[in-house]
């Protein structure tokens, strides 16, 4: 699989309505012996391009069959429009391919050279990530909590942690935690890599990705070839292709060999068999009711999850605040604003918003005066909330920090 990462070239595209397929493979023709006509797909004989072949079958969904018929598959409309003589560009070369194909596959395949320590992901968190997802991966401002949940499993080889459920409002839901949710460490490289860090995206390097690697799989717990990372440790290629998480089987049912080779039949046989492989009985989403012992005589009651994560470390009611704050008089109030508020969009314009300190940029949204400007920014426009998504603000707040973001974009003499 490779991902997107440059401009793609197609050349030759001609015009196509736009309810036709859209193909995910570059130069694909409806000339090729592989294009179906929209018969062929209404009449269930066939189905779309990479979904494999069904013939004489209605379509799959979640193990239940559905019928396809009047442009309908499910929920969904698919096209019924041909294709024929529509021809969707050339085959990309393989200098294209390569360009694009950046990607790190779990086994380790396209991960970069490079490395990095603990210890100096410790020190890049703390600069780069914990502004938005809180000391230690703990989460925060509304970002996503990295670390922290018991990875401990069931019986069954569940992560306990999982099957965790919010009861009254009184107990913990699961956290989804790179150590207990996610299947695979290498998508932790590459997502850090292309993504982040939020406001100026692919700015580091791959040692750093590394290091950053390195510092969240060590606050999770995780070991490599049984080795605790500790904080001289260091990540590689090598090493990171080793590293199995906990849910890494959690997520695809094993329905190798259930009906031969065939995975169409195999994925019906293993959903056929729901009190084995799903569980069978009545969905309920509210106030679920035991049914009562066996003997018809029990009484009913509100079924209540047996899994309370009390042993959780550290403990979600743990009060993690940032370091008291230290008062410092060189930095005025719509500065401390604008860094809390407004700097992680506006440090550069990486974000599509107007950079601080970019005097041509500033030179040119003034034109529309500064009450516009300040009205805009109270009450948001285009990919900016009101206020920059801090409702505590007031307006008066708002055009304190508009103002010291116009005089530190203006040209000093």
């Amino acid at each position: 699989m490779f991902k997107l990462d440059r401009k793609s070239i197609v050349i030759g595209t001609s015009a196509f309505a736009a309810s036709a397929f859209l193909l995910t493979a570059v130069g694909c023709s409806a000339s090729n012996s592989g294009s179906t006509s929209s018969n062929a797909v209404a009449s269930g004989t066939t189905s779309a391009v990479g979904v494999y072949p069904i013939k004489n079958k209605t379509a799959i969904d979640g193990g239940v069959t559905y019928v396809k018929a009047h442009g309908i598959e499910t929920a969904y409309r698919y096209n019924e429009q041909s294709t024929k003589g529509v021809s969707f560009g050339r085959a990309a070369t393989a200098n294209e391919i390569k360009a694009w194909d950046i990607d790190a596959l779990p086994d380790g395949s396209g991960l970069p050279e490079g490395e990095g320590s603990v210890e100096e992901g410790d020190e890049l968190y703390e600069a780069q990530c914990a502004s938005c997802h809180g000391d230690f991966g703990s989460g925060g401002n509304g970002y996503p909590q990295l670390t922290g949940g018991n990875k401990s499993k069931d019986e069954n080889g569940v992560v306990i942690t999982l099957k965790n459920q919010r009861v009254y409002g009184s107990t913990d839901a699961p956290k989804r935690t790179i150590g207990t949710y996610w299947p695979v460490a290498t998508t932790l490289f590459t997502y850090i890599r292309d993504a982040m860090p939020y406001a100026t995206p692919k700015s580091l390097s791959n040692n750093e990705v590394y290091a950053i690697t390195a510092y969240l799989l060590a606050q999770d717990g995780i070991k490599i070839d049984g080795v605790a990372m500790t904080e001289d440790y260091v990540l590689d290629a090598e090493k990171l292709a080793k590293v199995v998480l906990p849910n890494r089987n959690g997520f695809y049912p094993d329905i190798d060999g259930l009906n031969g080779t065939d995975p169409v039949e195999n994925v019906r046989a293993f959903y056929a068999d729901r009190a084995t492989n799903i569980g069978a009985g009545t969905r309920c989403m509210t106030d679920c009711k035991d049914p009562g012992g066996k003997d018809g005589k029990t009484e009913a009651g509100v079924v209540t999850i047996g899994y309370e994560m009390a042993d959780v470390v550290p403990p979600y009611a743990t009060v993690r605040d940032l370091p008291p704050e230290v008062e410092d008089e060189s930095i005025s109030k719509a500065e401390k604003m604008y860094n809390d508020s407004c700097k992680l969009c506006h440090v550069t314009d990486q974000m599509g918003a107007p950079a601080t300190g970019d005097i041509e940029t500033w030179r040119n949204l003034m034109v529309k005066g500064k009450e516009k400007v300040v009205y805009n920014a109270v009450h948001g426009m285009g990919g900016m909330p009101a206020k920059g998504g801090n409702a505590d603000l007031l307006p008066s707040d708002v055009k304190l920090i508009v103002e010291w973001m116009i005089d530190s974009s203006k040209e000093q003499h």
